[in-house]
């Protein structure tokens, strides 16, 4: 397999070089020089109207029969984008639908640079759009192949291109573009549902082709898009997408396939009892802890009977540490149980969905895609995400305004739910602020305690166990959760400083 993709890319890097020819520096070579820049293809490549004009209607030369090199004057007017050119071209004669001696047309060669002027202007005069080269490669294969993803949503979106065409190999755009590394075409194509576990003759599929390359970006893409069935197919060779990586010395790229797959095999099925039990995550653990804490507090400090009786204010501060405790629980409810900020999808099961379902139409028209922001396709959702949007792993959905999936709330943080989050966060912390300082005073004041500190060690281990140990839990997650709270305020404040920002801007 390596052996003909390397062919393949001798054959483009040619491809690549088919750009108007640079003038010789060598004297010796001047008659030559302005010979082979006097014809109809090199005025053609460099969009010169003026040279066509005199080359076609004063001397005679034609349009529709290819150069020494088997090339057609459309075809490097369509690899330069000059539009204007292949106009003219197509006027006098140019056929758009004729192939070189690899079987492709000038559309062909206009996906390689991504001109879509031209690629509009050969498609309105009939130019085949799913006409195929003796590879069996389409315009999408040669645009995956070049990373022109602007053009592949183009003809995919305008003329109904094949995103999901195989070539004589079994390879489709996704191949190509997976073993480019083109990250931003794969996201394309997995959102237009190209088959990702397809295989080519030689059993890989792109994830295969990611790997072998060391892309690893492409591999992570493909799999936050897919399953844990694409990690563990093997080629004819045996080999899987990890082992793949491990033998071509990318260690990066194996170890995170490795880590993935591990991480799906320790994921339990959603319809099981343990797997519906693993969703709650963390939260009623802390909702728990919370709750003993403040059981604890109200019993061994503020109703503690081998301690001084709280006059009215002291009492009233002590129990208004439970207050802001309870609310913190109410906020905390909250942000756990209320929808983050999901995006709603286009209508269909993307987990029930079959590959051979008819392909999604994209919106043609939605700004993002117009100005070239594929990072906001979602491949799993099938949908264009706003911005500050990103998809959920853990959720396995799309969250307006993503912050992180926080694994003690058992839900994400996003749009919805990030004021009641912080509120839960301010809360508690000044709950542990208020109980905390209050239940220092309450043992430290206790005046039946020894006064060397040995002994009261000892004393307060005896008579006030409850309260000490209240006071070390309160401690230990004081400085976790007020690191998670100056997180929080610095983003509110980064995020307000944005929007002012935007606003002066208009």
């Amino acid at each position: 397999m390596s052996s003909e993709i390397e062919v393949v890319e001798e054959v483009q890097s040619r491809r690549d070089q088919q750009s108007p020819p640079s003038s010789s520096s060598s004297s010796s070579a001047v008659v030559d020089e302005v010979a082979s820049r006097n014809d109809v293809y090199t005025a053609a490549a460099y969009g010169d109207l003026e040279k066509l004009h005199r080359l076609v209607e004063i001397e005679g030369c034609l349009v529709n029969e290819p150069d020494g090199l088997g090339y057609y004057a459309l075809q490097w007017a369509a690899l330069n984008n000059r539009t204007a050119a292949a106009q003219y071209i197509i006027e006098h004669g140019g056929d758009v639908n004729a192939t070189d001696h690899s079987g492709q047309t000038a559309l062909h060669w206009s996906a390689v640079r991504g001109a879509i002027q031209v690629a509009e202007l050969l498609l309105q005069e009939g130019a085949r759009v799913n006409a195929a080269d003796m590879n069996g490669y389409q315009i999408t294969h040669v645009a995956a192949q070049y990373g022109q993803t602007a053009f592949l949503y183009y003809v995919i979106s305008k003329w109904n291109a094949d995103p999901d065409a195989p070539d004589k190999d079994g390879r489709c755009p996704l191949h190509w573009a997976a073993y480019k590394g083109f990250a931003d075409c794969i996201r394309l194509l997995l959102f237009l549902d190209a088959h990702r576990g397809r295989p080519d003759k030689d059993g890989t599929t792109p994830l295969h082709w990611a790997a072998m390359r060391g892309n690893l970006e492409a591999c992570t893409v493909l799999v936050q898009a897919g399953k844990k069935e694409d990690l563990v197919v093997t080629d004819i060779s045996g080999l899987t997408p990890a082992q793949l990586a491990s033998d071509r010395k990318h260690r990066q790229v194996a170890f995170f396939l490795g880590n993935a797959r591990m991480l799906l095999d320790k994921s339990f099925d959603s319809n099981s009892r343990l797997g519906k039990i693993s969703k709650l995550g963390l939260a009623p653990v802390l909702w728990c802890i919370i709750f003993v804490l403040l059981v604890t507090y109200i019993h061994s400090v503020i109703l503690a009977t081998n301690m001084p009786k709280l006059t009215a204010s002291a009492g009233l501060f002590a129990w208004f540490g439970v207050l802001l405790a309870t609310v913190g629980l109410v906020m905390f409810y909250r942000c756990s149980s209320k929808d983050p900020g999901y995006i709603r999808t286009n209508g269909h099961d993307t987990q029930n969905m079959k590959d051979d379902e008819p392909l999604l139409k994209i919106e043609k028209n939605n700004p993002a895609l117009l100005a070239g922001n594929w990072s906001q396709l979602c491949a799993t959702c099938k949908i264009v995400r706003p911005l500050r949007a990103k998809h959920c792993s853990t959720c396995d959905r799309c969250v307006e305004q993503f912050d992180h999936h926080c694994p003690w709330v058992s839900n994400c943080i996003g749009k919805k739910n990030k004021w009641d989050f912080f509120a839960f966060l301010i809360l508690e912390v000044s709950a542990m602020l208020v109980t905390g300082g209050v239940c220092l005073t309450r043992v430290l004041t206790d005046p039946l305690a020894p006064s060397s500190f040995g002994a009261w060690i000892n004393y307060a281990g005896k008579n006030h166990i409850g309260a000490i140990s209240f006071l070390i839990a309160d401690f230990f997650l004081f400085f976790g959760v007020f690191a998670l709270t100056a997180v929080q305020a610095s983003q509110v404040c980064l995020t307000s400083q944005s929007v002012q920002n935007n606003l002066s801007f208009f």
